[in-house]
């Protein structure tokens, strides 16, 4: 459980680092203060039908074509490129601990020529009496 929400808090902070770096834009096209386009990344397509607003607060059109009625509005948000960048010097001590641990981790994955067993010659010793059955030890 506490992989799988390691994984997805990861996924949503490399996915919240992509959107606040990245630049992109939102042009609306309103008529009559309503919402008629959105488009992302290019332009939003005009107006061409008529409408008629009798009933709106708002300003009242008559068509979608006057210019006092339509309204385009375009949302714009830059990139940050400002993230410090880091330079790695590294020092004795640093590449003495790389050096050891790359060499134990490759000789981690070596196998043995051939499988040495040091016992493999020596005889278990004889017993005079069974033991188990003198102290009445049995597996069940």
């Amino acid at each position: 459980m506490k992989s799988f929400l390691t994984k997805i808090l990861s996924f949503f902070l490399a996915v919240s680092i992509l959107f606040t770096t990245s630049s992109y834009s939102v042009n609306m096209h309103f008529c009559c203060n309503q919402l008629v386009d959105m488009a992302f990344f290019s332009k939003a397509e005009l107006c061409k039908d008529i409408v008629q607003k009798k009933d709106s607060p708002f300003k009242q059109c008559t068509s979608m074509q006057e210019k006092e009625c339509c309204d385009t509005q375009t949302f714009v948000k830059e990139g940050n490129d400002t993230f410090k960048k880091s330079n790695t010097i590294l020092e004795v001590d640093t590449l003495v601990f790389l050096n050891t641990f790359i060499y134990t981790y490759i000789n981690l994955f070596e196998g043995l020529d051939k499988n040495v067993v040091p016992f493999k010659q020596y005889r278990p010793p004889l017993l005079a009496k069974d033991i188990l059955i003198l102290n009445e030890t049995f597996l069940i």
